[in-house]
Formats: structure tokens, C-alpha cells, sequence
């Protein structure tokens, strides 16, 4: 015999599971795609990091470099008669940085604008000097140092050129210095002398609205939005 109470019972049954198996597999998307985004900007974060540790050394690179004396290219020598402990520039500094390998036609062209200089918040903006302040695009300079590169690197360099690494450097003033040299005394071990400070602000930065087609071998490059990882060091060098 039909009990018709439980006409349709099934079929109500059905549809409850499947709105339930439905939702979940929506979640598990949502949650899935959220977890490939957060690894994608992990990953994004710790390349500009990088990127920002290359501003730091090339930034130190560029007062060693004068103080040891400026590297001829044709040559392939120091101009040891031209060292010197590079000093600030008079006009107080502006933010502005000189492009060294990218322009504003270049299609993957990125404007940093300020965003370096506004990245350090603690310094004294109205009376700030500083010896150089330079701005380069990282991808330029990974393709420019491949020698005989294969397709896919060169393609890899073409990503990154959505990276931008920048520094400032400003001449801090006399510090106490401590180091190794062959005027010193065989018994001795190190020596204090007087040195010269130099503080170096450099900034790793990413530009979001960046991609690269490979298949197109085109840039697009869209949006404001920027990421940024600054960090600095101290340098000090013998008098």
C-alpha cells in the first residue's frame, strides 16, 4: 500500500544533496583560487625582494667604484688617478632618479615616479643630499648579460622586465672604520681609522599591471598599483 505522504519525498531528497554538493564545490574553487593567488603574490613579493637586495649592492658597487677609482671600458682599467670618496650633491634631493637603461617609448615602460623616494618615510626630506640616485630596469639588465641565451631565456628576461630596481645614496659623514691592510703591523691584527659613512636606500619594485605574452612577444602594462620592498645598509670607507 502507497503512503502519500511520501510522495516526492525522493526527488526533494535529490535536490537538497545536490544544492548541498554544489555549494561545496563552490567553496572548494573559491578557496583554491584564493590559495593561487596568495602563492602568486608570495611569489611576486619575494622576487621584488631580490630585486630590492640588487638595488643595495649595485648601490654600494657605485661608491666603490669611485673610490677605487672609475672602471674604463676601453681600457678595461681603474682610473686610480681619478679615486675619491664620492661627495653629496649640493641641491637638495628631489626624489627624481636617473633612468640609466629604459626610457618612457619603451614598451614595457613603467612610471616609478616617486615611489622610492616616498618608500622611506624616516628621513629628513628638506635637508636630504645624496651622491647619485639611479634607476634601472632589472629585466634590461638580466637579458643584457646573457651571452648566447636560448629562446626560453630570453623569454624569462622579458618577464621580468615588469621589475624596476632603484637606489639613493647619501654621504652620511665620518664614521670610525676598522680593517686589514699591508701597512699595518705584522703583530697587529686590525687598526681604527678614521672613515667616511655612506648610507645606501634602495628599493625593489614590481609593476602589477605588468605581463608579458610570449606567444605575442608583447608587453601589456596597465593599472597603478605597485609593489614595493625598500630596504637600506650602511658602507664605510677608510679616509
Amino acid at each position: 500500500m502507497k503512503n502519500k505522504n511520501e510522495q516526492g519525498f525522493a526527488l526533494v531528497l535529490s535536490l537538497v544533496l545536490m544544492l548541498a554538493m554544489s555549494l561545496m564545490g563552490g567553496a572548494l574553487i573559491v578557496i583554491s583560487a584564493g590559495d593561487h593567488k596568495s602563492n602568486n603574490n608570495s611569489d611576486e613579493y619575494q622576487q621584488t625582494f631580490y630585486v630590492a637586495e640588487t638595488a643595495l649592492i649595485e648601490g654600494e658597487k657605485y661608491v666603490l667604484d669611485r673610490f677605487l677609482g672609475p672602471w674604463n671600458t676601453a681600457t678595461h682599467k681603474r682610473d686610480t688617478a681619478a679615486r675619491s670618496l664620492p661627495a653629496n650633491q649640493t641641491a637638495v634631493f628631489n626624489g627624481t632618479l636617473t633612468r640609466k637603461n629604459y626610457q618612457p617609448s619603451d614598451s614595457f615602460y613603467f612610471n616609478t615616479n616617486l615611489s622610492c623616494y616616498n618608500s622611506f618615510r624616516d628621513i629628513d626630506k628638506t635637508n636630504l643630499k645624496v651622491v647619485a640616485g639611479e634607476s634601472w630596469n632589472f629585466g634590461d639588465v638580466i637579458r643584457d648579460s646573457f651571452q648566447g641565451a636560448t629562446t626560453e631565456e630570453k623569454q624569462e628576461a622579458e618577464t621580468l622586465k615588469g621589475y624596476y630596481y632603484e637606489y639613493f645614496i647619501t654621504r652620511i659623514g665620518a664614521a670610525p672604520f676598522r680593517g686589514y691592510g699591508s701597512s699595518i703591523k705584522k703583530s697587529a691584527t686590525d687598526t681604527g681609522n678614521d672613515g667616511m659613512a655612506y648610507r645606501i636606500y634602495g628599493c625593489g619594485i614590481k609593476a602589477l599591471g605588468h605581463g608579458y605574452n610570449k606567444s605575442r612577444n608583447q608587453h601589456n602594462v596597465s593599472g597603478s598599483e605597485t609593489m614595493i620592498v625598500a630596504l637600506e645598509s650602511t658602507i664605510v670607507l677608510p679616509k
